[in-house]
């Protein structure tokens, strides 16, 4: 599956603007500083490596640091959903504020992923070192009966 981002048509997009080019570099070049605080995208999802395997892809995963019960697989009709929960234990243990410095990330992880193609009676997970790996059998096509069709 992929992702949508609306296409915002603003009233002076035809208008000449010398500082949009700047704007642009300085944003690629330094990232969008507060963009953590405004949304949470790079929270929201995990990168995710597929390969074609020949009779089955594999899909990989990177969850670092997290418990594997706190991993969940669901398949409803053509859609895979991995969903992930890493739970803050930095607000129990912080009655004291002892932490210098805080950077790691804590919340519900997801992505979905058609699975038209596979046989999804037979897919394997397992979790290893931080990385889910899903081995998800290809569907066998059949390929339609030769038939002579009558005219009328």
């Amino acid at each position: 599956m992929f992702e949508l981002s609306p296409y915002h048509k603003s009233k002076n997009s035809l208008s000449y603007n010398p500082f949009r080019e700047m704007e642009e570099l300085e944003r690629h070049f330094f990232g969008e500083p507060f963009a953590g605080f405004f949304r949470n995208a790079d929270l929201a999802e995990f990168k995710t490596d597929l390969t074609d395997e020949g009779d089955s892809y594999l899909l990989e995963a990177d969850l670092p640091g997290f418990d594997k019960n706190d991993i969940h697989l669901d398949v409803s009709g053509n859609t895979l959903t991995i969903n992930a929960q890493r739970r803050s234990e930095h607000e129990q243990k912080d009655k004291k504020n002892k932490y210098v410095h805080l950077e790691r990330s804590y919340g519900s992880y997801s992505r979905a992923f058609d699975v038209s193609a596979v046989d999804t009676d037979n897919i394997k997970a397992k979790y290893e070192n931080g990385v889910l790996k899903l081995t998800m059998p290809k569907k066998e096509q059949t390929l339609p009966e030769s038939r002579q069709l009558e005219i009328e």
